[in-house]
Order: structure tokens, then C-alpha cells, then sequence
């Protein structure tokens, strides 16, 4: 009897685990064991161990593992602004861990193999890409594709829940048109990427030039500086060198005023009319060379300024036309050519500013002149004055003299320029070159007339001084006579001539 029960429990032992073993099942982590049969609700093992009940339980498997869905649109869709595309992508799936989703898979998947699953899946998954490619513009596509990868997942992802599946990713490999636009905005960004990096690379420039510019003004303002404390240095020395000229010239003047003042009053024999139209003259002579200085420096200021001005202008036009070649050539050479500008205007203002310096040493050199011959002047005016000066009290001295002298001495001069006066009366006869005498038929001949006319000449000539003069003098002609003595008493005194007749008795 114990050996009986002893060997019907082994036997029970045994069969129990010849049960145990043809049971046994064990799921690994990327599959999923779902054991069926004698529950309402299926078992489901993961990553475990279970037994299942022979013959009265069933074992499917369901693959968890990752998968990848190969998107490919077969035909053209079109987008949102009407342009045909074509879109690669790559989804990764897998069956959702939950009970909902493994029991959702399992109706749909159950015994699959990855291959078939994603076979299943690429319809739905390519429905939804051509849905979202259609509420999109080509550019969007293009250049927002992480955007464009989230809508799909967004959209596709309701349907694969019903399914059980999970979405993990979704990435754009490719999109292409049937008419080439995405090469032509491809071609437009790099035109842009290339024009900003040769704006870039042109600004760089711009800014090493800039320092360079900069530097070279720093040396040019330190050497223009130099030069314009030479130049001020020169500018004194030249000053003073004409102020030292005008003293010498203006003592030389002096010196040659006092010898010519000298030497007029010995001569003393201008007049002092003549002497003040002199010094009018003088004076406007002066005035009018220091007027020409004056208008040569302005002419010379004026040529200077307007060469200047001109090589200036000249040099910006040359400046500008430069640039606006080189800008039509290429943006990145704009500031070589503004350096080259400002390097020409830099020269005309230096070439300004030394002709603005001659001029002043010119304007100096014409004022120191100008001085010296003013200063001449005047001293040959005063030397005139001081001549026509002498002159007008030697006259006036002369003058006086002539006042006291009496009716005599007034006939003695009129009989000195007599023999003048009758060679200027014959001097019409001496005109003639032949003359020929007729006769009156009087007696006489043309010879004696002519003869006898003389004396009646010079008779109207004595008559005409003495109207003129109020002296008789053919009474002062016979003062020396005898009758004079014998019948009259002439008395010559300081006023005039008083001639008193007395009858004298005879001795």
C-alpha cells in the first residue's frame, strides 16, 4: 500500500513536471508572450518566465522592438503653393509598453515579423505625410523640416495609437520638385551666403584700412604740424627782414631827402604852384602804387584760391568717377577708393596751403616795397615844398625890389627890350622872300616909304607903353636934353614921375 501510494505520487510528480516542462515559456525584453486559454483576460509576459497549461493554452508572441517605416511619396503631391514635390522619410515605431496598447497590437500584429509590420504601416504613414505636404509651402518644406517631421508625427500618431503603435521619430531625408525650384533657391542662398561673406570680407578690409588711415593721418598731422612751425619760423624771418629793409630804405630815403633839400635851397627856381601840383602828383603816384600792390596781391590771392580750388575740385570729380566705377565692379572696393579721395584732397589742401604761404611772403615783400617808395616820396615832396619855397621868397624879395623902383627905372627897363621888341615887330619882314617897290608917283620911292614907316612903328609903340604904363616916356627921353634943362625941372621920385615946367629967364 506505500509502495503503491509512493509510486502514484512519483508518477504524479512526473507528470506534473513533464506539464511543467512542456509548459515552460520564457519571454525576452523585446517580444511579448501572451498566453490564452483559460482566462477571460490573457497573460501577458515580457522579460519574464511563465508556464502555460498544454492543451489547454496557447502561446503568441508580438515583437517589440524598434522598427523603421520607409516614407516615400510614389507620386508627386502638391503643396500648399501648388508646387509637385517628392519626400523622403524615415519613421522609427515600435508596439506601445502598456497592457491597452500590447492588447490593441495584438489584434492587428499578433505573430508578425518586424518586416510585415512595417509593411502595414506604410500605408497610414504615407496618407498622413501627403496630408500634411499639402497645408505647406515648398519653402517651409525645404527649410523647416523639424517643423515639418513634428506635423507628421502629430498627425500620424493618432491613427497609429489605434493600432498600438507608438511613433519615436520621424525625419525628412530628402524632398525634390519636377522643376528644379529647390535648386534655384539653393543657388539664390548661396549667392547670398557668398555676397555676405564678401561684404564681410570687404568690411574687414574696410577696417584694416580704416586703422591704416588712421595711422597714416596720426604721422601726416604730426609732419604738417613740423612743417607749418618751419613755415611760421620762415614767415617771422622774412618779417623781420623786411621791417629791417624798410628802416634801412627809409633812412636811405631820409638822407637822400636831405641832400636833395640842400641842393634846392641853393637853387631855389620852382615855383610854388608848380611845387604843390608836384606833390599832388607825388602823392597820387604813391597812392596809385600801393592801389597796384594792393590789386596784385588780390590777383595773386585770387589765382592761388582759385588753382587751389580748382585742383580740389578736380580732384573729388576724379575721386567720385573712381568710386562709381569700382562700385559697379564690386562693393568691397568702396573704401580704397574713398582713401584714394581723401589721400588727393589731403594734396590739394597741402598745395593750397603752400601757395597761401607764397602769396603771404609776396603780400610782405609788396608792402616792405610799398612802404620804402611811400616813404621815398614823401621825402622828394618835402624837398619840392622846401624848393618852391626858396623860389617864392626869392620872388617875392624881387617883388619888393621892383616896387621901389621909380618911372625912371621902369623906362629904362622898357628901353632895354626895345631893340627885343623891334627885331620881333621886323620879324614878319623876315618872312618874306622878295619884295617888289612900286613908286606913288609922289616923288618918292617904295624904299622910302618902307624906311619912313619905322619910326612911325616905333612911335606907336612908346605911345601904346606909356598908355600902358601911365609914364611918358618921351618926356623921361628928354629929360636929358638941352631944352630939358634950359625950359623944364624933371623930378623923378619913388611914386611915379613929376615933371614940373618953370620958365627960366635967361642968364
Amino acid at each position: 500500500m506505500n509502495t503503491i501510494s509512493i509510486i502514484i505520487i512519483a508518477a504524479i510528480i512526473a507528470v506534473l513536471l513533464i506539464v511543467v516542462a512542456a509548459g515552460y515559456v520564457k519571454a525576452p525584453p523585446d517580444k511579448a508572450f501572451i498566453i490564452s486559454g483559460m482566462r477571460r483576460a490573457p497573460r501577458i509576459l515580457i522579460g519574464r518566465a511563465g508556464v502555460k497549461i498544454p492543451f489547454f493554452e496557447r502561446v503568441d508572441k508580438l515583437y517589440l522592438g524598434q522598427m523603421t517605416v520607409d516614407i516615400k511619396t510614389e507620386q508627386s503631391v502638391p503643396t500648399n503653393d501648388f508646387i509637385n514635390v517628392n519626400v523622403d522619410a524615415v519613421a522609427k515605431v515600435r508596439i506601445g509598453t502598456s497592457q491597452e496598447a500590447i492588447q490593441l497590437a495584438a489584434k492587428n500584429f499578433l505573430n508578425k515579423a518586424p518586416e510585415q509590420i512595417t509593411n502595414d504601416l506604410k500605408d497610414s504613414l504615407q496618407g498622413n505625410m501627403r496630408e500634411i505636404i499639402g497645408t505647406l509651402a515648398l519653402k517651409t518644406i525645404n527649410t523647416d523640416r523639424d517643423s515639418f517631421s513634428d506635423q507628421v508625427m502629430e498627425k500620424a500618431s493618432r491613427d497609429m495609437n489605434k493600432l498600438g503603435i507608438e511613433i519615436l521619430s520621424c525625419n525628412i531625408q530628402n524632398v525634390t520638385d519636377e522643376n528644379g525650384l529647390i535648386n534655384d533657391l539653393g543657388m539664390d542662398n548661396t549667392a547670398k551666403i557668398k555676397k555676405d561673406a564678401a561684404i564681410a570680407k570687404a568690411q574687414a578690409d574696410r577696417d584694416v584700412a580704416i586703422a591704416q588711415a588712421e595711422a597714416d593721418k596720426a604721422a601726416n598731422d604730426a609732419r604738417v604740424i613740423a612743417q607749418t612751425e618751419i613755415a611760421e619760423k620762415n614767415n617771422a624771418l622774412a618779417i623781420k627782414q623786411a621791417e629791417l629793409k624798410k628802416q634801412a630804405d627809409t633812412a636811405s630815403a631820409v638822407a637822400d631827402a636831405a641832400y636833395s633839400i640842400q641842393e634846392q635851397e641853393q637853387q631855389k627856381t620852382i615855383q610854388a604852384a608848380t611845387v604843390n601840383a608836384q606833390i599832388a602828383r607825388a602823392e597820387r603816384e604813391a597812392e596809385l602804387k600801393q592801389k597796384e600792390v594792393i590789386v596784385k596781391q588780390q590777383e595773386l590771392a585770387a589765382e592761388v584760391e582759385k588753382k587751389a580750388d580748382a585742383e580740389k575740385y578736380q580732384a573729388e570729380k576724379k575721386a567720385e568717377a573712381e568710386l562709381i566705377q569700382r562700385q559697379k565692379k564690386a562693393e568691397a572696393a568702396k573704401y580704397e577708393q574713398e582713401r584714394e579721395a581723401d589721400a588727393k584732397r589731403a594734396q590739394a589742401e597741402a598745395q593750397k596751403y603752400a601757395a597761401e604761404q607764397e602769396a603771404s611772403g609776396i603780400k610782405a615783400k609788396y608792402d616792405a616795397e610799398a612802404a620804402g617808395i611811400a616813404a621815398k616820396g614823401k621825402a622828394e615832396a618835402e624837398a619840392i615844398k622846401a624848393k618852391g619855397i626858396a623860389e617864392a621868397e626869392a620872388m617875392e624879395k624881387k617883388a619888393e625890389a621892383y616896387k621901389k623902383y621909380n618911372g625912371a627905372a621902369m623906362a629904362e627897363m622898357m628901353i632895354k627890350i626895345m631893340p627885343q621888341m623891334a627885331a620881333e615887330i621886323a620879324k614878319p619882314l623876315s618872312q618874306i622872300d622878295k619884295i617888289n617897290i612900286y613908286g606913288t608917283g609922289d616923288g618918292t620911292n617904295g624904299a622910302t616909304q618902307i624906311s619912313g614907316n619905322m619910326p612911325i612903328v616905333m612911335k606907336q609903340v612908346f605911345d601904346t607903353m606909356s598908355e600902358a604904363t601911365g609914364v611918358d616916356f618921351t618926356e623921361i627921353m628928354k629929360a636929358g636934353t638941352y631944352d630939358a634943362k634950359v625950359n623944364k625941372n624933371i623930378n623923378l621920385n619913388g611914386a611915379g614921375v613929376d615933371i614940373k615946367v618953370d620958365k627960366n629967364e635967361s642968364k
